[in-house]
């Protein structure tokens, strides 16, 4: 058992903390809120379709997919299932790897996103891009590359590179 003491948040560590625990809590809540209200989706469901809307051939295995929303095989294997019955989607085999499954963005699944997207951005600005200055936003970016780099590696969009790695120090 180790007898060194916890390095304990000092007051504004610990205010700081706290702000962006609530960030981290209703933030994700007011992305659902709104595509609930507008699109009849989750912001995963969202976040799953319009994944696909960025891909080539708006197709991608279903591992890599999971990776990129960040979730389980299973969890997304329950979401592509219901997009997959209004039709949004549609799973099949991997014709390269018969192991794997490919998840496939349907005609009607490009409409819903193409119909949903103008309405999410809308909210993204009015929550996160409308309140901050332009100088904050590369701060904010800078601060998620980082903390995000502190998690572990960092899968990008499909069709985006991951961020680049900051220059090292000498």
């Amino acid at each position: 058992m180790s007898t060194d003491e916890p390095r304990w948040l000092d007051p504004e560590e610990e205010e700081t903390w706290l702000a962006m625990v609530t960030l981290l809590t209703r933030f994700p809540g007011a992305l659902d809120t709104q595509l609930q209200r507008d699109a009849g989706l989750s912001h995963f469901e969202y976040q799953v379709l319009s994944g696909l809307s960025m891909t080539p051939g708006r197709t991608l295995r279903m591992s890599v997919l999971a990776e990129f929303a960040a979730c389980s095989l299973s969890r997304l294997s329950h979401t592509a299932k219901r997009l997959e019955a209004k039709g949004w989607l549609r799973r099949t085999p991997d014709p390269e790897d018969g192991r794997y499954t490919l998840a496939v963005l349907t005609e009607e699944g490009w409409e819903k996103v193409v119909a949903t997207a103008p309405g999410h951005v809308a909210e993204v600005r009015r929550l996160l891009f409308d309140p901050l200055t332009k100088g904050q936003y590369g701060q904010l970016k800078s601060i998620s590359h980082r903390i995000n780099e502190a998690i572990g590696p960092l899968r990008g969009c499909p069709s985006h590179p991951a961020p680049p790695a900051p220059p090292s120090s000498p």
